[in-house]
């Protein structure tokens, strides 16, 4: 199931929630100059390393990698940037949203537990 395309979609939706969610909280948390340079660099360097960081052939994605990564590693980083999205929404102040959202990622990696298996033997 981790490979069906609406969990796949699922999961990008939830992707773009980090990255728009981290870019508002850096626009709102931040004070001149920096405010600007984290609302667009600290989602640009999320994304940087959601994609540089990979397991090679790692079927939700293209198979292909920047930099090979071990599968515990790769979702360890995943987990850690979910976390970061929840914090985001937290630190704007959408606070009865955490919890839905976190519920919606734990579902997420509940239904790829064929994949969170495959990560882990590789």
């Amino acid at each position: 199931m981790g490979y069906h395309p609406l969990n796949l979609a699922l999961r990008f939706l939830l992707e773009l929630c980090v990255l728009i969610s981290s870019g508002y909280m850096m626009y709102v948390t931040q004070e001149g100059a920096l405010r600007y340079i984290g609302m667009i660099g600290f989602p640009l360097l999320l994304a940087a390393i959601w994609v540089i960081f990979a397991v090679r052939g790692d079927k939700s994605r293209s198979g292909n990698t920047v930099v090979p990564t071990r599968g515990l590693i790769r979702l360890l980083l995943e987990l850690g940037f979910f976390c970061i999205g929840g914090l985001s929404i937290y630190k704007v102040g959408f606070e009865l949203y955490v919890v839905p959202y976190a519920l919606i990622v734990a579902g997420h990696y509940l239904i790829s537990y064929d994949r969170i298996a495959w990560l882990l033997k590789h």
